[in-house]
C-alpha cells in the first residue's frame, strides 16, 4: 500500500503528464486542422501571448511558496493573508499590462511577421488577464501540501483548452484563439474555487502589513520575475524570432512542432520539480539542509541515467513520431526536433535550477546564468534561423542550453562549498 506522500507524488505525476499530453494534443489538432501555413500563424500568436505574459506579469508564485511556508511554519497568519492579497493584485496588474502590449503589437504584426495576425492577436490579448489568478490560487493549494490537486487542476485546464482549440481550429486561426479564451474562463474559475477552499483551511485573522519583510519580499519577487522573463525567451521568443528571421514563413510552424521534446521533457520533470520546490523549501525553512541536498543528488543522478538511455532511442524514432502525430506535411520538423532533443535533455537534467534557488531563498542566482543563456540564444537564433531555418534555430537553442548548464555546474559547487564552510565554522 502506497504511503500518503508517495501517493501524492504519483498523483501529481499523473495530473501533470496528462495535462502535458493534452497540451501536445492541442497543438497536433491545431496543426492538422489549420495546415502548415495557418498553423505557423497560430504558433506566432500563442508564442506572442506567452512571451508578453511572462515578460510583464510579475512572478509571485515562487514568493508565495517560499514566504507562505515561512509564515505557516511560524503561524503568522495575518501576514500570510496579506501575502496572498498583494500577490493577486500584482498578478492581475501584470496580466493587464501584457494584454495592453499585445493590443499595441497587433496592428504592427503584418510588418514584423506576416499579414492576417491582427485579429488573432487582438483576441489573445485577453488571455494573460484571464489566466493571471491561476498560479496564485495554485500556490495556495501547494501550501497545504496538495501538489497532487495542483496537477489535477492543470489537467482540467488543458482538457478545456484542447476542446476549445479543437472546435475553433476547424474554422480558422482566430476561432482557435477564441476557443482558448473560453476554455481559460472555466479553468480559472475552477482553480479559483480550489484555492479559496485551501486558504479557508488556514486561520483567517485580519491581514497585517508585511512590515520588515516587505523589502525582502519585493526583492524576491523582482528576482523571480526577471528570471521567469528570461526563461520565457527560450521557447516563445525563439519562435517569434524564427518567424521574423527565416525567409520561409512556414519555419515558425516547423520550429513549434519541433519543440515537442522540450515540452515533453519539461513535463516529465515537472512533478519532480514541484515536489522539490515544496519539500526542499520546507526542509530549508526547518533547517534540514542535508536532507535537501540528498534529494537534489537523487534528482540529478536519476535524470542523467534516464537521458543516457532515452535520447538515442528518441533520435532514431523522431522522424516516424513527427509524421505519425502531425502528418506528412510536417515531416521537415523532424530534423530540428532531433536537434532539440539534446537541448531538452540538458534542460531536463538541470530542471532543478528553477526550484533550488527559490528553496534556499536566493532567486537572484538564476539571473546571471539565464542572462548569459539569452545573450547567446537570441543572436545565434537570428543568424542560424536566417541561414538554416528551424534546424538552425534548434542548434542555437542547444548551444545556449549548454552554456547555461556549464555556469550552473560552477555555481552548485560554490553553493555547496559555502554551506560546508558554514557548518565547519559552527562546529
Amino acid at each position: 500500500m502506497l504511503s500518503p506522500v508517495l501517493w501524492r507524488r504519483s498523483a501529481t505525476a499523473i495530473g501533470i503528464y496528462g495535462a502535458t499530453g493534452l497540451g501536445i494534443a492541442g497543438m497536433v489538432v491545431a496543426a492538422r486542422e489549420l495546415g502548415k501555413t495557418e498553423f505557423a500563424a497560430f504558433a506566432i500568436v500563442t508564442s506572442a501571448s506567452a512571451f508578453f505574459q511572462l515578460l510583464l506579469d510579475l512572478t509571485v508564485e515562487d514568493a508565495l511558496v517560499k514566504f507562505g511556508f515561512r509564515y505557516s511554519t511560524a503561524e503568522d497568519w495575518p501576514r500570510l493573508r496579506r501575502l496572498f492579497d498583494v500577490a493577486l493584485r500584482f498578478k492581475l496588474a501584470g496580466g493587464l499590462l501584457a494584454g495592453i502590449c499585445l493590443l499595441i503589437v497587433a496592428p504592427l504584426s503584418s510588418f514584423v511577421w506576416r499579414p492576417g495576425l491582427t485579429v488573432p492577436l487582438l483576441l489573445v490579448a485577453a488571455l494573460p488577464f484571464l489566466q493571471a489568478p491561476e498560479n496564485v490560487y495554485g500556490s495556495a493549494i501547494m501550501l497545504r501540501g496538495r501538489y497532487d490537486l495542483r496537477g489535477y487542476f492543470l489537467l482540467i485546464a488543458m482538457a478545456l483548452r484542447l476542446a476549445g482549440v479543437a472546435i475553433g481550429a476547424h474554422y480558422g486561426v482566430w476561432q482557435a484563439v477564441l476557443g482558448m479564451l473560453a476554455a481559460q474562463v472555466f479553468a480559472t474559475a475552477a482553480i479559483t474555487w480550489g484555492g479559496h477552499e485551501a486558504l479557508r483551511r488556514f486561520p483567517r485573522p485580519e491581514a497585517a502589513p508585511l512590515g520588515s519583510h516587505a523589502r525582502e519580499l519585493r526583492n524576491f519577487v523582482l528576482s523571480s520575475s526577471a528570471s521567469s522573463t528570461l526563461v520565457s525567451m527560450r521557447g516563445t521568443l525563439s519562435t517569434l524570432v524564427v518567424g521574423a528571421a527565416s525567409p520561409n514563413a512556414t519555419q515558425a510552424g516547423y520550429f513549434r512542432i519541433a519543440q515537442a521534446p522540450l515540452t515533453a521533457f519539461n513535463a516529465l520533470s515537472s512533478p519532480a520539480r514541484l515536489v522539490l520546490l515544496t519539500e526542499q523549501t520546507r526542509d530549508f525553512e526547518q533547517g534540514a539542509h542535508d536532507k535537501m541536498y540528498r534529494m537534489l543528488k537523487r534528482y540529478i543522478a536519476g535524470t542523467t541515467v534516464l537521458m543516457v538511455v532515452a535520447i538515442p532511442l528518441l533520435w532514431w524514432a523522431m522522424p516516424w513520431l513527427v509524421t505519425t502525430v502531425n502528418g506528412s506535411t510536417f515531416r521537415p520538423a523532424a530534423e530540428p526536433a532531433r536537434v532539440l532533443l539534446l537541448g531538452a535533455a540538458i534542460q531536463f537534467i538541470f530542471g532543478w535550477t528553477k526550484s533550488f534557488p527559490v528553496s534556499i531563498g536566493r532567486p537572484n542566482l538564476r539571473l546571471w546564468p539565464q542572462i548569459v543563456e539569452i545573450a547567446t540564444l537570441v543572436p545565434l537564433t537570428v543568424v542560424f534561423a536566417w541561414r538554416w531555418g528551424a534546424t538552425g534555430a534548434a542548434g542555437a537553442a542547444v548551444i545556449a542550453s549548454a552554456v547555461f548548464a556549464s555556469i550552473w555546474c560552477v555555481l552548485l559547487v560554490r553553493i555547496r562549498r559555502e554551506r560546508l564552510d558554514v557548518v565547519a565554522a559552527s562546529a
